[in-house]
């Protein structure tokens, strides 16, 4: 047997054992921890093969998986690879041509209804051909610089050889996936890891001086650092329901020169939670709610074969508690800006249906923020005064 058929063997082995219970890069580490004798190489191109087979979707799930894991390399990639020339050198050679006629060649449609089986739970403003499809290319990684620190960071990617695209804003380079960032940008505070549609939200803040700002699911921060860029006077409180998540969060703030806020836990379902906070309003609140995820499920394609639809629904109901919780805390006048990362109606404009139906606020602005087409995720974020 070749180096390539026991990639083959190895990668049918473990989508074999993997049952969707912990994330799949999670899976792979501990996998290849019990195999030691495999090198980087190995792990490499196993991996590839991997994540190349769940980037299908349900397209070929009538195929054997070996040659499910082929194809998924001659669908996803554009330029020869070992492997292909190794295994199918026919269709190494037609690596570059357009996704319909490899398609052809392959005696299956390659369709977003065959790749994403969950296309009629989409928001209406997504694109559903393209969005399906972009499951096909691995996203890009983006950074948010700080500090007016572009001409800086651009000379140590240009020096490192690193290939970057930056975006209108100034603000936002895109790089290759798995680049090394903290090796190549050692000043923690010249940058920040962060999406670019994430980052894109920030444009619906609009934050003043010595404002009150609530920023209620703050998980690891990115929103917040981004709220105290835009307005350092901001009075900031910062609330998780995990106290795990806020000890990463001050972490995170330590290394971005980020200072006086306020942090706490908090369950933002329980009944008990709106006698907690007292007497407090805030002139902002920034609900970025736990949701499917499905709109950075480019980044972890194998939610696509093991997310079920009846999830969405509960989704839903968590961010309606959520909303019907911290509404009250907000200032006559103030903003709420209501922020997913999924593609689905139930979580988005039903959402905000939901909120103003039951509140005196209104949707001023927003709404989906596409990242197909550009390697990033898509999101949705709405603000309501």
């Amino acid at each position: 047997m070749t180096r390539w058929e026991n990639y083959v063997a190895t990668a049918t082995k473990i989508i074999g054992a993997y049952t969707g219970s912990l994330p799949l890069h999670h899976f792979l580490k501990a996998f290849f921890k019990e195999h030691p004798y495999m090198g980087s190489r190995d792990r490499r191109w196993i991996s590839q093969l991997v994540y190349h087979y769940y980037r299908l979707g349900d397209w070929g799930r009538e195929l054997p998986v070996a040659e499910r894991l082929v194809a998924g390399t001659f669908l996803c990639e554009h330029t020869s690879t070992d492997l292909l020339r190794a295994l199918k050198p026919e269709w190494d050679e037609q690596i570059t041509l357009p996704l319909a006629e490899k398609a052809a060649l392959l005696k299956l449609p390659v369709t977003a209804t065959r790749i994403f089986p969950l296309l009629d739970e989409l928001s209406p403003a997504v694109d559903a051909e393209a969005f399906g499809l972009s499951f096909l290319q691995q996203p890009r990684l983006f950074i948010r610089v700080r500090n007016n620190r572009l001409d800086k960071v651009r000379r140590l990617l240009d020096t490192a050889a690193v290939p970057y695209d930056v975006f209108e804003n100034g603000a936002t380079i895109a790089l290759p996936n798995g680049t090394k960032v903290e090796t190549l940008l050692t000043e923690k505070s010249w940058y920040e890891i962060q999406d670019a549609s994430s980052q894109q939200t920030g444009t619906l803040f609009h934050p003043a001086p010595n404002q009150r700002w609530w920023d209620c699911c703050a998980a690891s921060g990115g929103k917040s650092i981004l709220l105290k860029d835009q307005q350092p006077g901001v009075q900031l409180l910062v609330s998780d329901v995990r106290r795990s998540i806020l000890e990463n969060l001050q972490t995170r703030f330590a290394a971005a020169g980020i200072r006086n806020y306020e942090a706490r836990v908090a369950d933002l379902t329980s009944d008990r939670f709106p006698e907690t906070m007292g007497q407090q309003r805030f002139d902002g609140i920034i609900l970025d709610a736990p949701c499917s995820g499905s709109g950075t499920w480019g980044r972890t394609p194998e939610s696509v074969s093991f997310f079920k639809r009846e999830e969405i629904t509960q989704y839903q109901q968590l961010q309606k508690r959520i909303a019907h919780n911290v509404i009250p805390f907000l200032k006559k006048g103030g903003s709420l800006i209501y922020i997913t990362c999924s593609v689905f109606r139930q979580e988005n404009e039903e959402v905000v249906k939901y909120i103003e139906e039951n509140s005196g606020l209104r949707q001023q602005e927003g709404g989906i923020i596409e990242g197909y087409g550009k390697g990033a995720d898509t999101m949705f974020a709405v603000r309501f005064s």
